[in-house]
């Protein structure tokens, strides 16, 4: 007898594989970054197509194969709409899910990782906040998750005000993390600080990044 998984997650990417079938990445909140097979998604009208794009959120039903999971069934919260209809906001979102499968792993307690995800996509919907200052925002919170953050640097003067936000970055909750605005000298402080950290922690090149510094 099929014995089924329900998982929680983000679809990170998804492959096409065949004529018909997907390959996704999936970040979860029970098992981590997982990757699994929608057979048939590429068919018009089939059932998975729409709940197997990058950004789609919700609950899985998945059951194992040989060597990977299959999607049986899925119930999608939010697929993040705005991102599709901003071009600009969706390179954004991309960046977010490569940094997101470059840093988790099948199996791992991935939940604050997806719940970073999660909120920074909301917060790419809302123009409550500017999209260069979200994109920090992550970066940061990525790198202080992951137990890497190494504080505020100490080889610089820097305003009270960014010393402050840095702070909040770090010790917020995730939930209260896009609730601040910052002026142009406090952005600019921020962002030098978040190019030097990605540069010395996240070893590694991008592509919508790259992509992203071409429409910017």
């Amino acid at each position: 007898m099929q014995e089924f998984v329900s998982v929680t997650g983000i679809i990170l990417k998804q492959t096409p594989i065949g004529e018909y079938d997907r390959r996704i990445c999936l970040l979860t909140k029970e098992r981590g970054k997982i990757s699994a097979f929608a057979k048939g998604a590429r068919k018009p009208g089939n059932r998975l197509a729409a709940a197997t794009n990058p950004f789609s959120f919700g609950y899985f039903k998945l059951y194992e194969g040989k060597s990977s999971y299959n999607v049986a069934e899925a119930e999608i919260q939010n697929y993040f709409e705005e991102l599709r209809t901003d071009f600009i906001g969706a390179y954004y979102g991309m960046y977010f899910a490569e940094v997101m499968d470059y840093y988790t792993r099948e199996n791992n307690d991935e939940r604050e990782m997806m719940k970073l995800l999660y909120q920074s996509l909301r917060a790419l919907c809302s123009p409550a906040i500017p999209n260069p200052l979200v994109k920090i925002v992550f970066e940061l919170k990525a790198i202080a998750i992951n137990g890497e953050f190494p504080g505020v640097p100490r080889d610089r003067e820097l305003e009270e005000s960014t010393v402050y936000t840095l702070h909040y970055i770090y010790e917020s909750s995730i939930e209260k993390l896009y609730t601040f605005a910052v002026t142009d000298s406090v952005f600019k402080e921020l962002e030098q600080i978040a190019l030097e950290y990605c540069a010395r922690f996240m070893d590694h090149e991008f592509k919508s990044l790259e992509i992203l510094k071409t429409l910017c």
